[in-house]
């Protein structure tokens, strides 16, 4: 099942993410986001290039708005983090699913299809319930500002994720489809580092020194991101998008166990269940997706024989008659 692509993307994610916090001391976040943009270029580029892929798209614009929004919603994520405790920014961030059923729900309602899979997006619900008890996000009144910037993050995630899915349907592969999304990664991440520079109260850094312990760490950043984002994309290019979304909170359950293993996190009884749940919500999701796939399948199989059987009875009817 083409879904369970998300899971292989999630884990790549959760690898990143610890090599993210453990070179954060090293180089600011944007020149984190640069370099692992600029690497994955590399990366993808050398591989399209082996497998002889073709670099030119007839959809230029669609990949660069594609790309604007998947960074201003990285961007708009990590100001939140710097102004939110962690739990909560991820909370927010993580809500992307849920918009994503909203979206979906207000496309078929525009279009008159009114038909809506309210069991997954009750399994979308339900892994977002799992994710705010493994969490426990908390807010105060003087962080609104920047709770309602994580909530935008949020969002534009969603709208990415569909963006990713149409130009899957328009015929994009996923390296390309990633290619673009790190050029324009790449680019953005150069320009905040130089608009950091010149911002007052700076101290005018843009780069910092590497060494081999950074140049490593950087180095795995860019690879498990853009296995990551192959992953993914290909989960939304041919899996159903809302169980798509849905395994995308094994994520929180990835950094979790990440958490327990190296920085010896503790969980809670709620971090347990948080955690049951989101797991639990994934595979029924995934059950529910798995028998209607089958059902149609079977129908389908069902009206050609039904269909073949007319075809064949009306040939010996025919015949009978010009007997």
């Amino acid at each position: 099942m083409q879904s369970l692509w998300m899971l292989f993307a999630t884990f790549l994610f959760s690898l990143m993410s610890v090599c993210v916090k453990f070179v954060s001391d090293s180089y600011s976040t944007v020149e984190i986001v640069m370099y692992r943009s600029l690497i994955g270029v590399v990366v993808i580029g050398l591989l399209m290039a082996v497998r002889g892929a073709a670099f030119k798209t007839r959809f230029p614009l669609a990949h660069l708005w594609r790309g604007v929004v998947g960074a201003t919603a990285f961007g708009l994520w990590f100001f939140s983090v710097a102004k939110l405790p962690l739990a909560t920014a991820m909370t927010l961030n993580y809500m992307s699913p849920i918009w994503i059923a909203a979206m979906l729900f207000g496309i078929g309602w525009w279009r008159g299809k009114m038909h809506f899979e309210w069991r997954l997006v009750a399994a979308v619900l339900t892994s977002f319930v799992g994710v705010a008890l493994l969490l426990k996000p908390s807010i105060h009144a003087d962080q609104l500002l920047w709770g309602a910037i994580g909530l935008c993050s949020g969002m534009l995630a969603s709208l990415a994720y569909l963006q990713v899915r149409q130009l899957g349907i328009l015929g994009e592969p996923e390296d390309r489809v990633v290619f673009y999304f790190c050029i324009t990664g790449t680019v953005g991440g150069a320009i905040a580092c130089w608009i950091g520079a010149i911002l007052p109260g700076s101290d005018g850094v843009v780069w910092h020194a590497h060494d081999w312990r950074g140049f490593m760490l950087l180095t795995a950043i860019g690879v498990f991101a853009a296995g990551g984002q192959m992953a993914m994309t290909r989960a939304y290019h041919l899996g159903k998008t809302l169980v798509t979304a849905n395994l995308q909170y094994t994520g929180i359950v990835f950094s979790s166990i990440w958490g327990i293993l190296i920085w010896d996190d503790s969980l809670g009884w709620m971090g347990w269940l948080g955690m049951t749940i989101i797991i639990a919500s994934g595979v029924v999701a995934t059950f529910f997706d798995v028998r209607h796939k089958q059902a149609v399948a079977f129908t389908a199989a069902k009206d050609m024989l039904v269909a073949a059987d007319g075809t064949e009875g009306s040939k010996y009817t025919k015949g009978k008659a010009a007997d």
